[in-house]
């Protein structure tokens, strides 16, 4: 399935915005833009690809604002979506929002799928408590 043109050149539109003003330091603006993005998607929006870096980029902002709880949901969304399951960012960010839930073991196996998935090197623009929480779980 893929979206018309014109819906996809709208979401791609608002969801460039959304960068922009996020990048600018405007992170509730632009968390606004890519919520209007999501809302164009057709019904079962999570059936869209789109969907997928819709998700992660209002959980970002969501992360950055330190609110872990619609950061989570947003996150749980994402990885629910197509190419969202395997993403190794996507299973970075419910590692690190497990770690802050103090769920340790979720934590643990989610940050462990991020680092087989793309290595250490997907750890270095974080907190590096999480890269020593998992150095703690397993061997690296």
């Amino acid at each position: 399935m893929q979206l018309s043109d014109s819906i996809y050149s709208e979401i791609t539109a608002l969801s460039k915005q959304g960068e922009d003003l996020v990048k600018a330091g405007d992170l509730e603006a632009g968390k606004h833009k890519y919520v209007a993005a999501l809302r164009l998607l057709p019904e079962n929006h999570r059936e869209w690809e789109a969907a997928t870096w819709l998700y992660v980029a209002i959980g970002d902002v969501h992360f950055r604002m330190e609110n872990y709880e619609k950061a989570f949901k947003c996150f749980f969304n994402a990885v629910q979506c197509p190419k969202g399951l395997g993403n190794p960012y996507i299973h970075l960010r419910l590692g690190q929002l497990y770690y802050e839930q103090g769920n340790l073991e979720k934590a643990a196996d989610e940050l462990t799928r991020a680092y087989m998935g793309a290595g250490i090197d997907i750890f270095m623009e974080d907190d590096p408590k999480y890269l020593e929480f998992l150095e703690a779980n397993i061997e690296i």
